[in-house]
This record gives C-alpha cells, structure tokens and sequence, in this order.
C-alpha cells in the first residue's frame, strides 16, 4: 500500500468517526425532544408513580442529560442496548440480530439490481441521445421514481399474487417450510443453500423477488439519469475523439472507456441511495410484511417502546457511516487523484 492511499484512508477513517458521533446526537436529541412521557405513553396513564419511577431508573432516563448521552454512545458502539419495554426481558440487541439479516438480504439484491440497470440503462440511452429510445427511458425514470414505493409494492402484489398467482404476497418462506428450516446466520438465501435444502431457497427466493424488485425499481430511475448526464459529458471528451478516429468500435467506446470514468459520481450516489435505500426498506417491509429492520422500527413506534425505538435508528446511524466509509475508499482505488 503505498503511502498517498494509507494516508488518505486514515483520514478518510478520521472523519467517518465525528459524522458517526454526529448522527447518534441527533438520534439521542430527536428522541429526548419529542412530546410526551415515552413511559406513560407505552404504559399507559394508569401506571403508577412508583411504577413509572422504577422504569426509568433501570432506563436510566432520571440521570443528568449528558450522562444519558455518553450511555448511549457507548450503548450503540457496543451494540449493547438493554431490554425492550415491550418483550420482557428480551435483549434489544438479540431482536435487532434476528431482524436485520432479513433487511440485508432485502437491500443487497435490490442495490444490486438499482445500480445494475440503471447504470446499463442510462449508458445506453447516452449512446442514443435524442433518439426515441433515448426519450423512453428518460419518461421511465421520471415514472418510477415518482410512485410510492408502497403503491408500486401494492400493484405488483396485486398483479403477480392475486390477479396471476405466480409469487408468493408476503413474507419469506413458506409457513410449511418455516417449521422444519434451521436458519445458521438467518439469511434465508445463503442458509438454504449452506444446508442444501432446494425447497427452502426456491421458497426463499420466490418470496424474495418481488419485495427487492420493488425496492431496486423504485430507486432506478436517479441512477439513469446521473449516469445519461456523465456518460453524455464523458462521450464529448478529447480521449473518446481519439478513440473515434483511431477507429475503435462505439460499444467499445461507450461500455469500456466512457463507462469507467463516470463511476466516481456513481459511487457517490450509490452511498448516498444506500441511506433511501434503507428508509425505502420500512415501506417496503411494511407492505410486504418483511421481517426486517424497517418493518420492526414501525411495529415499536405503534407500541411507544422507547428502547427499541432509539436501538433501531442508532443501528441505521452506524450502518449509513459505515457505507459512507466503503464508498470513501472505493473512490481512492478507482481513481488515484483523490488521494492526493
């Protein structure tokens, strides 16, 4: 590793801790700030001032602010969070573990589809800029991201699970399945495969498609467009001239050499999609009654429980600044300019 890019991965490591530290405060400023006794509200006004005062002291919501504070930054870096108000005495940090392999497994495949076709789609409207195909794919864009996630969840499940029955509604497996399928790191894909059961990942993967095809297709139509304006900015450049005259064929051109060198603001945006991505992945959860993060957020917001409520968007907090810190060092290996 030569000294230019350890540099700037230490820096870039640097300051991924203050932006992390940033977005846990206003998780613990939002949460201490909104109207209402969380306990009360989760309880109930018939609780007791006894009752009430014991919750809060093994909460530790009667401490000085600021040690509630650094209990809870320390809390969200280990991933250490108590109890959930609302599950007895089940560590948060046990329901969290079980709920977010779900939501990775949602996420991964449709970031994988956003940036795929999007990228592929927009590169090859730029090729045929002012074409009518060219125009097609730009009403596309515009169409998709501007339905709701969860109407466009709602339609595809009408579509494809009442109207012509070939995906599963909703959840992840079959009921049938569920009783006798051992989850080993609780991603349904990854576990059917590892214990060869070929029930459970075709029943897993039917169930899958439709809830990540919602979610990549909603987010597609910004990645066509950032990558039609770069590539169409990239196919007017002097090195694309020069390959044009020395004869190289355009698909050559515009997938190799133009493609390449618009993969910065790519990036870029694909950290930045990865947090929609996920605020996308509550609606979609919700709709497609996903056992993930999102759908587990929503459920402890109706049922007031402060705990986990707090956990959940520290966990989303961590994960944003991690994603931010991959995408960081992506840039330093694509191009080596931003090193220095």
């Amino acid at each position: 590793m030569s000294a230019s890019l350890r540099k700037y991965l230490i820096t870039r490591i640097l300051l991924t801790i203050p932006m992390v530290l940033f977005m846990i405060t206003m998780v613990f400023v939002v949460m201490r700030i909104l109207p209402g006794d969380p306990i009360r509200s989760q309880l109930g006004p018939k609780v007791s001032e006894a009752q009430a005062n014991e919750i809060r002291e093994r909460l530790g919501l009667n401490r000085p602010m600021i040690v509630q504070y650094g209990d809870f930054v320390w809390d969200v870096l280990t991933l250490d969070f108590g109890n959930a108000l609302t599950q007895g005495e089940r560590p948060v940090r046990d329901e969290l573990g079980e709920r977010l392999p779900a939501t990775l497994e949602l996420t991964i495949p449709a970031m994988a589809f956003t940036a795929i076709f999007g990228i592929i789609t927009g590169a090859y409207a730029a090729k045929n800029r002012k074409k009518p195909i060219d125009y097609i794919i730009r009403l596309f864009s515009i169409v998709v991201y501007s339905i709701p996630i969860f109407l466009m969840g709602l339609i595809f499940q009408i579509l494809f699970a009442v109207r012509f029955p070939i995906l599963p509604l909703a959840g992840r497996m079959d009921t049938m399945l569920l009783t006798t399928f051992k989850p080993i790191t609780h991603l349904y894909v990854l576990d059917s495969i590892l214990s060869q059961n070929w029930p459970a990942l075709g029943s897993a993967l039917s169930h899958l498609i439709m809830p990540a095809f919602t979610l990549g297709l909603a987010l597609t139509g910004v990645y066509i467009r950032l990558t039609r304006v770069n590539m169409i900015e990239m196919l007017q450049s002097d090195f694309i001239t020069a390959g044009r005259a020395r004869g190289l064929p355009e698909r050559r051109l515009v997938y190799r050499h133009a493609l390449r060198n618009t993969f910065i603001p790519i990036l870029t945006m694909i950290g930045l999609e990865f947090a929609i991505l996920l605020a996308g992945a509550v609606l979609t959860e919700t709709t497609f009654s996903w056992p993930g993060l999102g759908r587990y957020l929503v459920e402890r917001i109706q049922l007031r429980d402060y705990t986990a409520v707090q956990a959940t968007i520290g966990v989303f907090a961590l994960f944003v600044g991690g994603i931010s810190l991959v995408m960081d060092m992506l840039y330093a290996f694509i191009d080596p300019r931003i090193r220095y």
